[in-house]
């Protein structure tokens, strides 16, 4: 594992720390008037997901974990597990939905993902920023229900809930933040 400082955190960069593998969400280098300068960062725990926030001082070395990033195709659910298939090698890889995280409620037959490995387990799976999905199921719009920014919920393929406009119905594709789970736009 190739060792870093401190002083070389970027955010996005995964650490190889005593108690499992964690990734920069954020980071500030601090120089106080009186004593040695130091890092605050935010790290996430890439098995649970977990955020914390965790002080450094400055110049001390850490492990950078090297993870192998792939392009995975998601096949379909086989029970609780997900199967994806290496672009590449038509390899295929049941995934197991503590490793998606919220990943799984964007989740459609045939869409690309990026899935992160470290020393063969997968660690993250990195989706685009946002998807189209079909609503399956809402309520319809009522007459005279025209109140500016009004929302209705809407059950969409996945099985996700969102929030949409009145005026969105059921067999409608919509577009939604995966970051978020917010309604973006009607495609």
């Amino acid at each position: 594992m190739p060792a870093i400082t401190t002083n070389d955190l970027k955010n996005g960069i995964t650490l190889e720390l005593d108690n499992g593998l964690f990734q920069v969400v954020e980071f500030q280098h601090v120089k106080p008037g009186k004593g040695g300068a130091f890092v605050r960062t935010k790290l996430r725990n890439l098995r649970n997901g977990n955020v914390f926030d965790k002080t450094f001082n400055a110049g001390v070395r850490v492990e950078q974990a090297i993870l192998e990033r792939k392009d995975m195709q998601f096949l379909y659910r086989d029970g609780d597990d997900y199967v994806f298939m290496d672009m590449e090698s038509y390899d295929q890889q049941h995934v197991s939905p503590v490793a998606l995280g919220d990943a799984a409620d964007y989740l459609v037959e045939n869409m690309t993902a990026i899935i992160a490995f470290h020393n063969g387990d997968i660690v993250s799976v990195e989706i685009p920023a946002s998807v189209e999905l079909d609503v399956t199921d809402t309520e319809p719009g009522i007459q005279g229900d025209r109140v500016s920014g009004a929302r209705k919920p809407a059950t969409v393929q996945t099985g996700l809930v969102v929030q949409v406009p009145l005026f969105v119905n059921v067999g409608d594709r919509i577009k939604v933040d995966t970051r978020s789970g917010d309604y973006i736009t009607r495609v």
